[in-house]
């Protein structure tokens, strides 16, 4: 990283040509203009093409010969476990905005002093694997000696290890008579950061500037006392103040308590032990996963899928892995992917490699605890400058929410070819994100909507899809109909799955939702955005079916017919644009995609076929044509 002379501003991103990590000081190896953050990634980047020998990762020491007390391993996790969820619900409890006390969109941790997470609770798993690389880059520019107890610093750079925007990160030192113990940490998703449109999510947004403020890693909170000014700030710089008010309130009583309850821990058992067993947790998670990874048949193992547009224009970018499994140990590489696009598809560092971690967490053992050490078997390689590890200023809200699904997916399909007992096929990998704003008619207030939709999961080995579940980078939930209507100047007219949505398969994908919105007689609103999955769908494993596909309709009030984005108000995209106005009484139809079927369709069981027709999840004309079932016919056959 180069900073400018007086500190206060990065001249210029430094990045690993090959892992694509951020360099802080001098590189370990230049050749011209690359530069290189280890070793490892010189002898990686030198491998000859379609070389698949193993290249071991670089390993930590662990103390040899030291004694774990497993006891006190399983006792502490729970209790930072515990904590974590509790901080949580206060967030939940005390946030004004539907996207935290409804959807859940944010995740609660705690790290050691190094940065590393020693424990999360089970929210938003895109979060989570981005705890490690954003805490760890932003105490980079931190200084550690001059914290103090009560400073709590804030940061939504995602350049420096961040998602998106929207995510912002609190953090506060644990201290222990007077010793840095480690962070109390929230990410959490806030709906209106100013931008080009209400809700952040601007489908048509060419560089960062017009997706809201960036804010580098400063003390929001010094020693206990507001620092005013970047509270002025911040405010200043969205359309719903209050409301982004309360919520970073809460983030940081969440961050509060977390300090509180880690510190009295702590106290209980000594600081030796803390420190100690949560190194063991560590490499004991660590030793779990590579067990896991050991039992992957050897080999390296690819597959790619394509996000359809990017807002801009109708061109279709690829994203594609090779994973290599060697011995204990995982390596996810991403340089066949499509160089970054224009618009607002680009992930960050962070977000692939969360998506990397979600993927390998779905396809190994759901007990190992979720810390630093089970990641460390797993290297991503995703140079700078692609989709996948986007450059500055490019443009990525929409990474974390469209690209980090199909990002965990490709892996999943990757090691389909390896443990297909162990994978799914894809889900619908859309968070749907349609955004608004305006001004409610009955209060005067500004208001802005960020909700999230759910739709299809793939199907898998020995079990269809689940139905109407949000993305495999979320967690979160959409906000109940009574809230929505409450908060918000529309009414919802139709709710319900989507027939034949699920991809065709042995085993079924499930099904994604429809919902039509009315928007009130005497309300207007600007409406945006960043969805996919609207001119193909998710992808079938095994001879499985694609998922059905979403859409997002219109129809302006007393009109006849229903019209996309691209027809009705002359967009690049039907799945992402920026800034529609609509009038009252316009109605929106939303449509999210189903999950792809697991397996040749042949073979389902005739059981589920009926099973599926009694609860209308198929109709007769799909039970026929797909699976060649006649209903009755059937049935005194098999009789």
């Amino acid at each position: 990283m180069r900073f400018s002379s007086n500190g206060y501003y990065i001249e210029q991103y430094v990045k690993c040509c090959n892992c694509g990590q951020l360099i802080y000081g001098e590189p370990t190896k230049s050749r011209g203009d690359d530069k290189f953050c280890s070793e490892w990634c010189v002898e990686w980047t030198d491998r000859p093409t379609g070389d698949t020998r193993a290249l071991p990762l670089p390993r930590r020491q662990n103390e040899a010969g030291a004694r774990r007390d497993f006891v006190m391993m399983n006792i502490l996790d729970s209790m930072m476990v515990s904590i974590c969820r509790e901080m949580g619900i206060l967030l939940m409890k005390t946030s004004y905005s539907t996207i935290f006390n409804e959807g859940l969109d944010f995740a609660c941790a705690v790290a050691n002093e190094k940065g590393e997470m020693i424990a999360c609770a089970e929210f938003c798993p895109t979060m989570i694997g981005g705890v490690q690389l954003l805490i760890q880059s932003c105490l980079k520019e931190v200084d550690l000696k001059a914290l103090k107890p009560g400073d709590v610093i804030l940061h939504n750079d995602p350049y420096r290890g961040g998602l998106h925007m929207p995510e912002h990160t609190f953090f506060e030192p644990i201290f222990v008579e007077g010793e840095l113990m480690g962070f109390a940490v929230c990410i959490g998703h806030i709906a209106e950061i100013g931008g080009m449109v209400p809700g952040a999510f601007a489908g048509e947004s060419t560089e960062i500037f017009h997706e809201g403020l960036r804010v580098p890693p400063v003390k929001i909170r010094q020693q206990g006392i507001d620092v005013d000014d970047v509270w002025r700030l911040l405010l200043a710089n969205t359309r719903t103040p209050r409301t982004n008010f309360g919520d970073l309130r809460a983030m940081i009583g969440a961050v509060d308590l977390g300090v509180d309850r880690i510190a009295g821990v702590v106290r209980k058992y000594g600081k030796e032990t803390f420190r100690t067993t949560c190194n063991d947790l560590m490499d004991y998670s660590e030793r779990r996963m590579r067990a896991e990874i050991a039992q992957f048949p050897q080999g390296a193992y690819e597959f790619d899928d394509l996000i359809e547009n990017d807002g801009i224009t109708a061109d279709r970018h690829k994203i594609a892995v090779k994973v290599y499994v060697q011995g204990e140990e995982i390596i996810a590489d991403f340089s066949g992917s499509s160089a970054q696009a224009r618009g607002p598809i680009n992930a960050t560092l962070g977000v692939t490699m969360g998506a990397t971690y979600n993927g390998v967490l779905h396809m190994t053992d759901p007990s190992i605890p979720k810390n630093s050490g089970c990641f460390r078997p797993i290297r991503i390689v995703t140079p700078p400058g692609r989709i996948t590890n986007v450059d500055y200023p490019g443009p990525l809200v929409a990474g974390n929410t469209e690209t980090h699904p199909r990002l965990a997916n490709i892996v999943i399909g990757a090691l389909s070819k390896a443990v297909p007992e162990r994978a799914m096929a894809a889900e619908s990998s859309t968070s749907n994100n349609f955004v608004f704003g305006g001004t409610d008619p009955e209060t005067g207030d500004y208001f802005a909507c960020y909700d999230l939709m759910s739709g299809g999961w793939g199907g898998r080995d020995g079990a269809d899809g689940n139905d109407c579940v949000i993305a495999i980078n979320g967690n979160c939930r959409f906000s109940p109909t009574e809230v929505f209507e409450a908060r918000y100047p529309l009414t919802v007219e139709v709710f319900e799955l989507v027939q034949d949505s699920g991809g065709a398969g042995e085993w079924r994908g499930g099904l994604g939702m429809r919902r039509v919105l009315r928007l009130a007689d005497n309300a207007e609103i600007t409406a945006s955005q960043c969805t996919d999955h609207h001119e193909f769908g998710p992808y079938g494993l095994f001879k499985g079916a694609t998922g059905g596909l979403g859409r997002t309709q219109f129809k302006a009030s007393g009109g006849e017919d229903w019209q996309r984005a691209g027809t009705l108000f002359g967009k690049a995209c039907d799945s992402k644009y920026a800034n529609l106005p609509l009038k009252s009484g316009t109605r929106v139809e939303l449509v999210t995609p189903g999950g792809g079927g697991y397996g040749n369709p042949a073979n389902r069981r005739r059981d589920l076929i009926e099973n599926d027709l009694a609860e209308g999840y198929i109709s007769e004309e799909a039970a026929y044509r797909i699976y060649g079932y006649s209903g009755s016919q059937d049935k005194q056959a098999a009789e």
